[in-house]
Order: structure tokens, then C-alpha cells, then sequence
């Protein structure tokens, strides 16, 4: 014989002190073997009625919120009270309503959301481009001092101090490359090298442009364009 909960209908086992749904202390009635309706009048449930009120008032935003949640919740109780429960209608049209009510709040808060996390992701990458052209700038140094016969290198790859992220030119948003190296002893006139590094795409994984050469003074620029940097970059503060 299959039981269930008097208070609600939900399904209750013998092991259950409390009913799962409504939380009233278990007190089985038996209903016929098969899945049989239980025993007593069925009932409409309150969150479902609750739902339906509040999604009639979705264009204020805690009713729609509310009927959004308690459209969810009725349904899930109307499934597991063994056809106790009625209001599975007035629950999916509470949700209805909700759902339609809520849409130009989640717009709103997605266009105050949005713009201040790209702004931080910005950020961020910009920070870690400067950090990595001073890196670079030191991996440089080491590299001419250990290979005085060639002086500054042009090529990532060689540089043993910094990351294989940072070799393949490309690290949290941002485009790195060395140019314009020569060959000779670090410290003469002669042998130079610039670093660039500039957003992958402007203005969504960063503005600025960065720089720097032998002097290692890291310039930037902020349109965001690599040779105006090294043409005409100003410091960085």
C-alpha cells in the first residue's frame, strides 16, 4: 500500500518522521496499490495562488521576482503531493507573468553590471601588460649579458626568464613583440631593442599601449597604438 502525508498528499515512507514537503510531523494515509489517488478532497496550493497574484502585478519588481519563486516552488509541490495538490495551472502562469515582469529589471542591471566588469577586466589586463614589458625589459638584460657576441634578441622564445605564456606573444589580452633589436655589447649606442605590447581588441581587453627600449623607462600611449608609443609614448607614472 502506498502512503502519504495527511497534511499535503506529498509520498511519505515509513522511515519519515516529517514530510518532506510540508514539514508536519508524518501521519501516512494509505491509498490504493498502483499509484491510486489518496485518501481526502484534494486541495489548491497556496503558492501557486500566491504566484498567480503576484505575476498580475509584473511591472512592480519584487512582485515579479516573487512570483517567479513561488510559481517554482508551487510546482515543485504540486509534482510530489501524490495529486493532493492542485494549481499546477495558476503556477506556470504566475511564472509566466513573473518571467515577463523581470526581463527589463535583469536588462537594467545588465547594463550597469556589464560595463563595470569590462572596465575591471581592463584594468587588469592593462596592470599585467606593465608588469610584463618590465619583465621583459629585465629578460633582455639577462639575455646580452649572457650572449655578449649578439647583444639584445628579437625573439621571445629565447628568453629563458620569462613564461610560456609570455612566448607566444600573447597574455591576458594584450599582444607582446620585440623589434628593432641589433646586434653588439649591451651598453654601447649601437644595440637597441624595443618592447610593444597593445590590446588584442581596443577597448574590450584593453585601451592603452605600452613600451619601452634599452633605457628601460616604459612609455605608454593611449590610443592604444603600438608605434605611436614608441614614436612619441609619454612615461608612465
Amino acid at each position: 500500500m502506498a502512503s502519504f502525508c495527511a497534511s499535503c498528499g506529498n509520498s511519505v515512507s515509513a522511515d519519515d518522521k516529517f514530510c518532506r514537503v510540508c514539514g508536519r510531523e508524518a501521519s501516512p494515509a494509505f491509498g490504493a496499490p498502483g499509484g491510486a489517488a489518496p485518501v481526502g478532497p484534494a486541495q489548491t496550493s497556496g503558492k501557486a495562488i500566491a504566484s498567480l497574484v503576484c505575476g498580475l502585478f509584473l511591472f512592480l519588481p519584487p512582485f515579479s521576482i516573487a512570483a517567479v519563486i513561488l510559481g517554482h516552488l508551487a510546482l515543485s509541490e504540486i509534482r510530489k503531493s501524490g495529486r493532493r495538490l492542485l494549481g499546477e495551472g495558476m503556477a506556470i502562469a504566475g511564472l509566466v507573468l513573473g518571467y515577463v515582469g523581470s526581463i527589463p529589471m535583469l536588462l537594467i542591471i545588465a547594463a550597469i553590471v556589464i560595463p563595470n566588469v569590462l572596465r575591471a577586466r581592463i584594468a587588469a589586463n592593462e596592470a599585467s601588460a606593465v608588469a610584463a614589458v618590465r619583465t621583459l625589459i629585465v629578460a633582455e638584460s639577462v639575455y646580452a649579458q649572457t650572449h655578449p657576441a649578439t647583444g639584445y634578441t628579437c625573439a621571445l622564445s629565447e628568453l629563458d626568464q620569462i613564461d610560456s605564456t609570455l612566448k607566444t606573444g600573447r597574455k591576458h589580452g594584450y599582444v607582446f613583440g620585440l623589434r628593432d633589436c641589433t646586434a653588439g655589447t649591451e651598453g654601447t649606442s649601437n644595440v637597441k631593442y624595443r618592447i610593444v605590447a597593445y590590446p588584442i581588441t581596443p577597448n574590450q581587453t584593453g585601451v592603452r599601449a605600452f613600451c619601452s627600449d634599452e633605457s628601460a623607462v616604459v612609455r605608454v600611449d593611449s590610443s592604444g597604438s603600438a608605434q605611436d608609443c614608441m614614436d612619441s609614448g609619454s612615461p608612465l607614472e
